[in-house]
């Protein structure tokens, strides 16, 4: 039998929620939930601290499940972003049903109707995100007094997407006798001031430095001019035959981007605040099924994609926010799996990328395309020269700087 820091026997599950979990093949749990779940049984506030793809989602989910199962009262989850308001409703209805419990995803862009008859079916979790939330409040459509236990997740991206305000309206409705599970991959100072203010005694447990870019994800870095990056992608798209995510800075560019793939022969879907819900729905079902090869998406899914086995990430873009770098880059490599994450950057940006250097606490080693005349930063003293990232086999293949997985 396997130990218990192996499995999740040991953890103060319930023997019907351990049954659950054999029978949906979850034998092993990730460092985080192994870390969470004993502490959240208990009752007790947390903040769970661990680079993104680590499984943080059934790390407050199991417990909430359990305890919900014990007590009265409702769950509440707030997210950043619609897409992972859905994942969390995916991934907790893997075990929610077994307990007879309902959830309801309270999110932007589909009918309230739909949303208000969920409401009505009773549900014991609620998944939203804050602006939607309110809206339903403000019509009387649902109440918080009875919220027992409230999860963050993310809570940092919410915070830079300014819901601020929004969160602070909505910890005012809730009970002050609840458990608070706040779940981040960086911990800046806008959540220890909501630590301070709103969760008591809360125990930290951390997997990761802040800011720690995933650890099996192999990274590159391109120096090139703007109008250049298409060639390039180019020839990288011809390198890599499986699944590409690819980042952009705006809406503009991700249309751009995704008309001139199509042209090229490259199945392509687009997910940014422009699109609906259903096409961001479909562009993203599609991309699992592998329908599409390649997302290109804008900062909106930075966490809010959940797909194993994403082969590469590319930043076409710089992000504004140098720590949304790291969430990026954490869409490949996921659940213990390996991944790489290429970077575009034109000679003027080299402040820029010293910034995402410092917050994850490495250089990321320079490449340059045989193809391509050589560029570097025009205002930055040069990098170092590339290193082999451990996990990985880094080889050049007429000059060019290629990854590739090895085979078990």
């Amino acid at each position: 039998m396997a130990t218990a820091q192996g499995s999740f026997y040991g953890l103060g599950l319930a023997p019907g929620l351990l049954q659950v979990l054999d029978a949906l093949k979850f034998t092993v749990p990730t460092p985080i939930q192994h870390k969470a779940i004993p502490i959240a049984i208990e009752g007790k506030d947390i903040i769970g601290i661990a680079q993104t793809g680590t499984g943080k989602t059934l790390a407050f989910g199991i417990p909430m499940i359990q305890r919900l199962a014990q007590k009265k009262g409702k769950g509440l989850v707030l997210a950043p972003t619609r897409e992972l308001a859905l994942q969390i409703n995916e991934a907790l209805g893997k075990l929610a049903p077994t307990f007879r419990m309902r959830s309801a995803v309270i999110i932007g862009g589909e009918p309230m109707h739909r949303q208000v008859q969920a409401l009505r079916n009773g549900p014991r979790i609620l998944i939203a995100t804050p602006g939607r939330l309110l809206d339903h409040i403000e019509q009387r459509q649902v109440r918080l007094d009875d919220v027992c236990i409230l999860v963050l997740d993310e809570a940092d991206r919410m915070l830079d997407m300014g819901f601020a305000p929004q969160i602070e309206r909505i910890l005012r409705l809730i009970p002050k006798d609840r458990q608070t599970m706040l779940f981040s991959a960086t911990i800046p100072a806008s959540i220890v001031k909501i630590a301070a203010a709103y969760m008591q005694m809360p125990v930290r447990t951390e997997i990761a430095p802040t800011g720690t870019a995933a650890e099996r994800v192999s990274q590159e870095l391109f120096v090139v001019s703007k109008d250049r990056k298409e060639r390039l992608l180019g020839e990288i798209l011809t390198r890599y035959t499986a699944s590409v995510l690819l980042f952009v800075r705006t809406k503009r560019g991700a249309q751009k981007v995704t008309r001139r793939l199509k042209t090229t022969g490259h199945p392509a879907a687009e997910i940014h605040s422009n699109r609906s819900l259903s096409q961001r729905k479909e562009a993203l079902a599609g991309f699992k099924s592998g329908k599409y090869r390649i997302l290109v998406a804008t900062d909106i899914a930075a966490r809010g994609i959940d797909v194993t086995g994403i082969e590469l990430v590319v930043n076409y873009d710089l992000p504004d926010d140098p720590e949304v770098y790291v969430h990026r880059i954490g869409r490949t490599g996921r659940a213990g799996r390996e991944g790489h994450a290429i970077t575009f950057a034109t000679p003027d940006q080299g402040k820029d990328v010293q910034s995402i250097e410092k917050i994850i606490r490495t250089s990321i080693p320079l490449a340059q395309h045989p193809g391509l005349p050589p560029e570097r930063f025009s205002s930055v003293p040069k990098s170092p020269a590339p290193q082999q990232h451990p996990r990985h086999d880094l080889h050049r293949q007429d000059g060019f700087r290629r990854h590739r997985y090895r085979k078990p």
